[in-house]
């Protein structure tokens, strides 16, 4: 994957640098990194990409929700 496929991607299932970094568990900075050639993009992301796809907005709203949970 090319950092401008990985824009593309992420600008097509609506998500920001800083919400494809928190689904990820990497911080936003590495987001930025790997759309703009700074850093390589593990090879295996596509295959974290393709679940995000598969589950939808689900899996970031679930650790939202879960992080209330502990907190209340």
């Amino acid at each position: 994957m090319t950092p401008k496929e990985l824009k593309k991607w992420r600008a097509d299932n609506g998500y920001t640098q800083v919400t494809l970094a928190k689904a990820l568990s990497v911080i936003p900075i590495t987001v930025s990194r790997w759309e703009r050639g700074v850093r390589e993009i593990p090879k295996f992301l596509h295959l974290a990409l393709k679940y995000l796809e598969l589950k939808g907005g689900e899996t970031i709203n679930k650790g939202h929700e879960n992080e209330n949970e502990k907190g209340g």
